[in-house]
């Protein structure tokens, strides 16, 4: 595929061509701005040699600048709609480090995708414009993956892009804000309008990069205890911290070491969860497991 895919024409003459029309509600908004995608792989900084997962191939809009710059790297371009696999075949038939996946990327099974691809130990990169309705679980399922993630460059709606990089004490600091900053360093790139897609979507988009700590930041005494805590948190966002934590369904804890928790964290029992930083989340679920342990 020599011309470019990602124009307004051009994309109108491949949907056309092979008879389909797009599905807004499955998220189906394709970039129509090559300068969007310069600005997404520069993002990516991709080097010629990596193993890049790209979820949501679509009609190889995106696809087509990653292989650009891989001299001896695979791309994985996994897509669930199955009209837009024979796109992809017809348009990339000559590339040879192109895998084309037709699956649903949150029914993927990672230990064995790993295993049949031969990448286990393997860096990976991921780089996708992920559909607006699905882009938290899709997160998320990476996020808990066996994955040996690089890097993740992700174009996504605007306003779930300022929830992975809140701070504490601002509206959208949440669950999902601590469980992304827990494991990577979050950079939101640029701003992406709608009249770079069609169908123009009614949002704006951000791209934004996700890269893992070099070193762990926080030491948890135990991790699946924490990210429970953290859910606790803020399961009842307008109830003060003790009154959440005590009536939260994500963790079973005696009033009493809820209590001497936050008062070992220093933390005053009035304030919202919301206002905690990483830092002192981390405090409070290892006194919470220490208390736990002693009366067990």
């Amino acid at each position: 595929m020599d011309k470019e895919i990602a124009t307004f024409n051009n994309t109108k003459d491949i949907l056309n061509q092979y008879n389909i029309r797009l599905n807004k509600n499955l998220g189906q908004h394709f970039i129509v701005d090559n300068n969007i995608l310069e600005q997404i792989i520069k993002a990516a900084n991709l080097k010629g040699d990596e193993n890049v997962i790209e979820i949501g191939s679509g009609i190889g809009s995106l696809t087509q600048f990653i292989l650009r710059e891989l001299d001896n790297g695979v791309v994985y371009g996994i897509e669930k709609d199955k009209r837009f696999i024979k796109i992809l075949k017809d348009l990339f038939q000559k590339k040879a480090n192109l895998e084309i996946i037709n699956k649903d990327i949150l029914q993927i099974n990672w230990e064995n995708f790993i295993n049949n691809y031969n990448l286990k130990e393997k860096e990976i990169k991921i780089i996708a414009n992920l559909p607006y309705y699905i882009t938290t679980p899709i997160i998320e399922s990476l996020l808990f993956s066996p994955l040996q993630i690089n890097e993740m460059v992700f174009m996504m709606q605007r306003e779930v892009a300022k929830r992975l990089a809140a701070s504490p004490g601002n509206k959208d600091y949440g669950s999902l804000s601590v469980f992304i900053q827990f494991h990577y360093k979050v950079e939101i790139q640029f701003e992406v309008p709608p009249k770079s897609f069609i169908p123009r979507p009614e949002v704006y988009s951000s791209v934004i990069k996700l890269t893992p700590h070099e070193e762990t930041p926080y030491q948890v005494n135990n991790k699946e205890f924490f990210f429970k805590v953290v859910r606790a948190i803020f399961n009842l966002r307008r109830k003060n911290i003790k009154n959440g934590l005590t009536l939260s369904p994500h963790i079973k804890l005696e009033k009493a070491i809820i209590l001497e928790g936050l008062k070992k964290s220093n933390i005053d029992k009035r304030i919202r969860g919301e206002n905690l930083s990483i830092e002192k989340m981390v405090e409070l679920s290892n006194n919470f497991w220490d208390l736990k342990q002693e009366k067990e």
